[in-house]
């Protein structure tokens, strides 16, 4: 798991006024919270903030105003839904050590049985406790030769040392759809039944 150092500062301004002051300098404002503490606001660097975050579960090395250093990992990110920058992150506050749970993104690798049958992710990340310095950033599933009506289940990913499942053994994370049958175009049965009354 990458590890990713970001200088922070401690913001003392509040609301959409200052947010928007905040990300015309190109950067973001975020929140870290957690081990029972207040939560510190804080201004991040956009770009490189942006950058870190192109990986699953990163964690961050926080340079707090130059003296305090804390890690974290993002826990919810909000984006504009039209241009796409950063407006805002919640990060949160771990050790190492310590055990956290997040999601993990799951990708399938293969070739289905071959029929045109579909491929459904029941969950596009598996949820999981893992030590915070060593979350995975993926799990790769082979789903080569599955046929309809097979299914991949949350026991059946192979986990790293020292990861554990945070969902029920039999939880379905990848099934095989049987392909649709299509139905003929209306036009087509009509001329058909046509030629047969004839």
């Amino acid at each position: 798991m990458s590890e990713v150092k970001i200088s922070a500062e401690t913001r003392t301004e509040f609301g959409k006024g200052a947010a928007r002051r905040i990300r015309r300098d190109s950067k973001v404002p975020g929140v870290l919270y957690g081990h029972g503490s207040d939560p510190l606001h804080l201004t991040l660097p956009g770009h490189e903030l942006l950058l870190a975050l192109r990986t699953s579960n990163v964690l961050i090395a926080l340079d707090i105003d130059g003296k305090a250093n804390e890690l974290a990992i993002p826990k919810s990110v909000q984006r504009d839904p039209i241009r796409g920058y950063l407006e805002h992150v919640d990060l949160l506050l771990v050790k190492r050590g310590e055990k956290v749970t997040v999601e993990v993104p799951v990708h399938a690798e293969g070739e289905l049985a071959a029929g045109g049958n579909l491929l459904e992710h029941v969950l596009n990340a598996l949820p999981v406790e893992a030590e915070a310095t060593h979350i995975p950033e993926s799990f790769t599933v082979s789903v080569e030769g599955l046929e309809a009506g097979a299914s991949v289940l949350a026991k059946d990913i192979k986990l790293p040392k020292g990861t554990t499942l945070a969902v029920e053994e039999d939880t379905v994370v990848l099934q095989v759809l049987a392909a649709q049958a299509e139905e003929a175009p209306e036009g087509e049965e009509t001329a058909g039944e046509e030629v047969a009354e004839a």
